[in-house]
């Protein structure tokens, strides 16, 4: 696992507490792309999270990015996110 999948797992497991949390890097299908140049990831992420509960898709997205900003900031380049609530 490297480092900022390491930062992003911790960010979102504290935040959210999650039942299902999977980080996939994708940053090697990326590589020659201009946001891959400077060393920014690429990530996949899937996350359930009870946080979600009645939200629509694009207010749990807005959640999730808040919660890394920095690091899309500095270590992410692109976070494509598919996050919802636990089945009820």
């Amino acid at each position: 696992m490297s480092s900022r999948e390491n930062l992003l797992r911790q960010r979102l497991e504290s935040r959210f507490t999650p039942s299902v949390l999977i980080i996939q890097d994708e940053s090697h299908l990326h590589v020659g792309h201009a946001g891959a140049a400077g060393g920014h990831g690429h990530f996949r992420v899937t996350i359930v999270a009870e946080a979600f509960r009645g939200m629509p898709p694009v207010a749990r997205h807005r959640l999730v990015y808040a919660a890394v900003d920095d690091l899309l900031r500095t270590d992410i380049h692109a976070l494509a996110i598919e996050a919802s609530p636990p089945p009820a």
